[in-house]
């Protein structure tokens, strides 16, 4: 069979499902343990409709006014949105009403937001806590070392459901430093769970290092340039 270019949704897709496939057989997983969550901030709708129509149904939007238009765009197809970016206090009733997951939790008053603003009519909104496990003051992210109370804080919260972790570690290029700081959030997450919680959710790994964070546990790699193409950001 004829291999399809690059340049297609549905050859950069398979190209990433088989990253992830080869990945999981490493790590010694099945491959439906990860679950790929498709970043599409800077895309248009038609991007994603083009993607979704290779059957890929979840995606994640870091900025909310764009995310809206495009579900408004997209309100026809099944698809599940996630939340992946910062989150500002005055846009957390938006967050909460039009999204399914965030994964960018990482204070208790942005939670608190969430929860009140959660319209009763919709399941708990799923959630992940971000840790900042590179140190970095660029990126938020709440510290290793505050993580537990958090957790606990955010878990007691009604409409909000905490499914696990998310991180961004420093890009670096070493596979070996990679790992390393993937495998920093996995042993966070099995020391919340060993405290009571019931977490199942490891959101990390993107483009460059997707393999590292599943050899460390990731359940979910958002990923965006590798399926849809270099950004360009206005201005």
């Amino acid at each position: 069979m004829m291999s399809l270019p690059l340049s297609t949704p549905e050859s950069r897709l398979h190209a990433v499902r088989m990253r992830i496939a080869r990945a999981t057989i490493e790590a010694g997983r099945k491959a439906e343990t990860v679950s790929l969550l498709a970043a599409s901030k800077t895309f248009d709708a038609a991007a994603v409709r083009d993607l979704a129509a290779c059957g890929q149904l979840e995606f994640g939007e870091n900025y909310v006014q764009e995310a809206l238009d495009k579900q408004t765009q997209l309100a026809d197809l099944p698809l599940v949105w996630h939340f992946i970016g910062p989150i500002q206090g005055n846009k957390t009733r938006a967050i909460a009403g039009h999204f399914s997951w965030v994964h960018g939790v990482d204070r208790l008053k942005i939670a608190e937001r969430l929860s009140a603003q959660r319209p009763p009519g919709l399941p708990p909104l799923q959630v992940c806590i971000e840790v900042n496990v590179s140190g970095e003051t660029s990126k938020g992210g709440v510290a290793l070392s505050a993580l537990p109370e958090l957790a606990d804080a955010v878990a007691a919260l009604p409409r909000l459901q905490l499914r696990g972790l998310m991180a961004i570690p420093a890009p670096v290029a070493d596979r070996h430093a990679q790992r390393a700081a993937c495998r920093q959030v996995r042993l966070a997450f099995d020391a919340l769970n060993s405290r009571g919680h019931s977490l199942d959710t490891l959101s990390m790994g993107m483009s460059a290092d997707l393999e590292a964070a599943i050899l460390e546990g990731a359940t979910i790699v958002r990923i965006g340039t590798a399926l849809f193409g270099e950004r360009i950001y206005p201005g």
